[in-house]
């Protein structure tokens, strides 16, 4: 038996509106609730979790203890399109054989990954 159920994914951030403008964009959802210290986004699926962000007075420092895998159609067309929306590529295209991806970060530096299992039909 569970203890419990994946409700929210948080990130902290210095900022929170352009963050979640940016997350809005990329995943295809809306706010869902926004106070000046918190921004929650539509889940972006039915009993999927939805991700949040909350105002924390320090930047990030050092690498994610947990990022994001975005799955995506395309990674290239995909990868261009969060550079456009201010995203950073990290590195190369990584060919890993089950499910390639491309290392990005976010406009606040949090990294996340594009991915596209090959031969699958969505997450």
């Amino acid at each position: 038996m569970a203890v419990g159920q994946l409700r929210t994914i948080v990130v902290d951030c210095v900022d929170a509106a352009p963050l979640a403008a940016f997350w809005c964009a990329i995943l295809g959802t809306e706010v869902h609730h926004q106070r000046d210290d918190w921004i929650s986004l539509q889940p972006v699926g039915a009993d999927r979790a939805r991700i949040a962000f909350q105002k924390v007075p320090e930047a990030k420092v050092g690498k994610n203890r947990l990022h994001l895998d975005v799955w995506v159609e395309d990674i290239e067309a995909a990868t261009v399109e969060g550079e456009a929306l201010g995203a950073t590529r990290v590195g190369d295209l990584m060919l890993d054989p089950g499910e390639p991806f491309q290392v990005m970060l976010d406009p606040a530096g949090n990294e996340f990954c594009f991915v596209h299992a090959p031969d699958s039909e969505g997450p």
